[in-house]
C-alpha cells in the first residue's frame, strides 16, 4: 500500500493520490490506439466511429451528439459541446469499442 498519511480534524487516514486530494485533478484524453492520436474534436471522433460501424443517431435529446451501431443495442451519447466531453464519456466509448480506444492522463 502506498500513499501519504494525512491528519485532518483529529483523524489519520491514508491518501493514495495526494494531488487529487488537493483539488489538482489530472486531465484525461481519449486516444485512438491504432493511430496513437488523441481525439481532439467530435469531427475526428465521428470519422473513427464511422469506420467502426457506428452511425449518427438523430433522435431524442437535441443537446446530445449520439451514435448507434446496427449490430448492437449500444448507444453512445455525448454532450453537444466538446468542452463538456469528460472521462465518463471517454470510458463509455472505450467499453463499447474494446482494443480501439484508451483513456490516458495528460
Amino acid at each position: 500500500m502506498s500513499g501519504v498519511w494525512v491528519f485532518k480534524n483529529g483523524v489519520f487516514r491514508l491518501v493514495e493520490n495526494p494531488s487529487s486530494e488537493q483539488g489538482q485533478r489530472r486531465r484525461k484524453v481519449l486516444v485512438h490506439l491504432p493511430t496513437g492520436q488523441v481525439v481532439s474534436s467530435y469531427c475526428s471522433l465521428e470519422r473513427i466511429l464511422n469506420g467502426l460501424g457506428w452511425e449518427r443517431y438523430y433522435g431524442g435529446d437535441p443537446e446530445l451528439f449520439q451514435f448507434h451501431k446496427h449490430s448492437s443495442i449500444d448507444l453512445i451519447s455525448l454532450p453537444k459541446d466538446f468542452a463538456k466531453f469528460n472521462s465518463i464519456h471517454m470510458y463509455d466509448i472505450v467499453v463499447k469499442n474494446p482494443n480501439v480506444f484508451h483513456v490516458r492522463d495528460v
